[in-house]
């Protein structure tokens, strides 16, 4: 006990990505012998608070326009960007706006000439039933923090729904590629721990944009790093957080191969999400004047929607 106590205290963290770099690959192998099945069925990838999934540099408009991968869980109204502060139990509080501003036009940037040209390369070779296939794979390895977080709020259902869900598609899904689970009507809301932490009253506080991921409020960028913290597979499978005694599938000194598997995963995941969702982001941007004040509106209407439910 003592010895796990003091590991506690020397557990290092490095937020270099999220889950396993040879996701293509597996894919590939996974739905070579079967695209045209799969092909034929409905494969919608279920959607993410963060984007989760959400694609990070192109958070200028996955708030605006929910991806693809948008809740398949209920027939959700839709947002009102230009919604004004008080309408919709909407808490605007932006005090950090001009700063936004420019690291929200930063992402744009980045979005426009790296992310977007390597969306379109990637979705050219890769067909459509594969990059759905990705996209709920990512979706399924995030299951522990959902299932917690369902717990936490003291929400039994969705509890054991997450937990039916994990177990259908992480088998007869193959790794979670098929969403087997949706069509068996196992679906709930995803809970994370920003919402969490909004259940049991604590303030969104300021809104936030930060380089290279979606927007947040100060109280979501807590729980998204916390979630990271929930999920086992970083300390289990790929661990950038260090526990001693607890052994991982790749040793903790070995850092550069983790390090390394994180990060092609990372722009495995971002790549395929933004691929999945190229005429949408374009169709926003293209109908939108002020996109910075849509995309917050949007994002702070979608977590109180959440949180109330």
């Amino acid at each position: 006990m003592k010895k796990m106590m003091a590991g506690l205290y020397e557990i290092p963290i490095q937020l270099k990505g999220t889950m396993v770099g040879l996701t293509l690959t597996v894919a590939l192998l996974t739905f070579s012998g079967c695209a045209s099945q799969v092909a034929s069925k409905t494969l919608q990838p279920p959607g993410t608070e963060y984007s989760n999934t959400t694609a990070p540099i192109v958070a200028a408009s996955s708030a605006a326009a929910p991806t693809t991968a948008v809740d398949r869980n209920s027939q959700e109204e839709p947002f009102d960007p230009f919604a004004k502060p008080g309408e919709a139990g909407l808490e605007e509080y932006d005090p950090w706006e001009p700063l936004n501003t420019k690291v929200f036009e930063l992402n744009r940037q980045l979005d426009r000439w790296i992310l977007k040209p390597v969306a379109k390369g990637y979705d050219f070779i890769m067909p459509n039933p594969l990059q759905v296939g990705v996209s709920n794979f990512f979706y399924n390895t995030r299951f522990v923090p959902r299932f917690v977080n369902n717990v936490l709020q003291g929400k039994v259902r969705g509890a054991g729904i997450e937990a039916g869900r994990f177990l259908v598609n992480t088998t007869v899904g193959v790794a979670g590629f098929i969403d087997w689970a949706s069509d068996m009507d196992l679906k709930t809301p995803e809970e994370d721990l920003g919402q969490t932490l909004g259940f049991y009253g604590v303030k969104p506080g300021p809104y936030i944009v930060i380089p290279l991921y979606p927007p947040f409020t100060v109280r979501d960028f807590v729980g998204y790093v916390g979630d990271i913290f929930l999920n086992p597979i970083y300390w289990l499978a790929l661990p950038i957080i260090e526990i001693h005694d607890i052994p991982s599938a790749i040793p903790h000194y070995n850092r550069t191969t983790t390090s390394l598997i994180l990060f092609s995963a990372k722009v495995t995941e971002v790549g395929n999400d933004r691929s999945l969702n190229l005429e949408k982001y374009q169709g926003v941007e293209e109908s939108t004047v002020d996109l910075y004040s849509a995309v917050r509106n949007a994002y702070l209407q979608k977590r109180a929607k959440a949180i109330q439910e």
